[in-house]
């Protein structure tokens, strides 16, 4: 398995990647196949899957598995992931979904960009692909006026909020506090990473939506309800961390505030 130069010491450098599973059994044991490509150690949280998922799950070998009875949400999926990299002592984690929107040979990537970073994660939006699918309306733009919410509000350079291909070094993890167990979650792991001056990059990725009718589940199927959800999730972080809460008019105006300038 191929690594960048500061992480090719294998007797030094211990590395996971770990996929949120619900209801996958389509894609699952392609994506496994092709990450066992790339990454020697594979964690997949079973969450609460009503499917073939857990049938399927068990014919694997060299696999662990954490496995939620009922579902908890996405959060509470890689709540797991984590607690589940420190307790086994590994030094880098990935995270990426199993829906096929995160190509696994974009693995080394992340690792790379890893070299002088604490979290290295995916965006969607900082170039385009030949491959690139057209974004759901709705979540485009939700995306955009969070993203840039974040940038206004704590001084990030983001251009892609909830991108779930990610890589953390143990040290972030070790530091982080996460609890929010729904969709949310990435907002609160922004907002601590922010506090806490962690070290972040970005790197391309493809955008694939091969499902663009996919549903949130509940209310959040109602984008101004997912919205509304997601800005309550940043301001009691920023609450929880004791930063400035003020709203990002009085911060930056909109007229003036994009997501790769602002800070």
């Amino acid at each position: 398995m191929w690594l960048p130069p500061a992480l090719e010491d294998s007797r030094l450098m211990k590395m996971l990647t770990a996929i949120p599973v619900y209801n996958e059994e389509r894609h699952l044991e392609n994506v496994l196949h092709e990450v066992r490509r790339y990454s020697p150690h594979l964690l997949v949280i079973n969450d609460g899957s009503t499917d073939r998922t857990a049938e399927l799950l068990a014919q694997q070998t060299e696999l662990h598995v954490v496995t939620h009875p009922q579902n908890r949400g996405y959060g509470a999926a890689l709540i797991s992931a984590f607690a589940f990299t420190l307790a086994h002592d590994y030094d880098v984690l990935v995270t990426m979904d199993c829906d096929g929107q995160h190509e696994p040979s974009r693995i080394p990537v992340l690792l790379e960009a890893l070299d002088d970073a604490d979290i290295v994660s995916g965006s969607r939006y900082l170039r385009d692909f030949r491959q690139d699918t057209i974004a759901p309306h709705d979540r485009r733009r939700i995306n955009e006026q969070v993203t840039t919410e974040l940038n206004c509000r704590f001084g990030l350079h983001l251009t892609d909020a909830f991108c779930g291909f990610k890589a953390y070094r143990r040290q972030a993890l070790e530091r982080l506090r996460i609890t929010e167990t729904a969709w949310g979650m990435p907002l609160q792991l922004w907002v601590q990473a922010a506090a806490l001056k962690l070290r972040i990059k970005e790197v391309a990725v493809p955008r694939l939506y091969l499902d663009p009718n996919r549903a949130f589940g509940g209310v959040l199927d109602d984008a101004q309800q997912r919205l509304a959800y997601y800005q309550s999730v940043i301001t009691n972080a920023a609450r929880e961390c004791g930063l400035l809460t003020m709203s990002p008019s009085e911060l930056c105006p909109w007229s003036v505030c994009t997501a790769r300038n602002c800070s």
